[in-house]
């Protein structure tokens, strides 16, 4: 079988997805999903659509991320491993589509606005 890629992104983070035929490994930037995420919770999300469809031990996935935070960069994976997947198997796509795994998050920073210390904040009111 040859490698599938796909693209997720969630925020400001964007993460390249190779998926392929193997035993499970998860390899993001170099290094293996518990080593990039120590946290429990995002090893999680990464690996909800593997574990929705009960194939996370017949695909090795290799992600590429670049830029956000680590939970943007969580979720940015969760989409592009997602979409991968509904490229090899169309018919996994209500599964993951009734999850909301299919569903690209289109909230980001607002803009800082000229005159504004931000976005919406303004400076305090003096009358005199």
């Amino acid at each position: 079988m040859e490698v599938v890629n796909a693209v997720g992104r969630r925020k400001a983070a964007v993460a390249r997805v190779y998926v392929k035929e193997g035993s499970g490994k998860i390899i993001i930037n170099d290094r293996d999903l518990e080593n990039y995420f120590p946290s429990s919770i995002l090893q999680y999300v990464v690996k909800q659509p593997l574990t929705t469809l009960n194939v996370a031990e017949q695909y090795d996935v290799k992600i590429n991320l670049d830029g956000g935070g680590f939970k943007g960069q969580a979720e940015a994976a969760r989409l592009g491993i997602t979409r991968a997947l509904i490229e090899i198997n169309p018919e996994s796509k209500p599964a993951l589509k009734a999850e909301g795994f299919v569903t690209r998050d289109p909230r980001a920073v607002e803009r800082k606005k000229p005159g504004r210390p931000k976005a919406r904040k303004r400076f305090q009111f003096s009358k005199r």
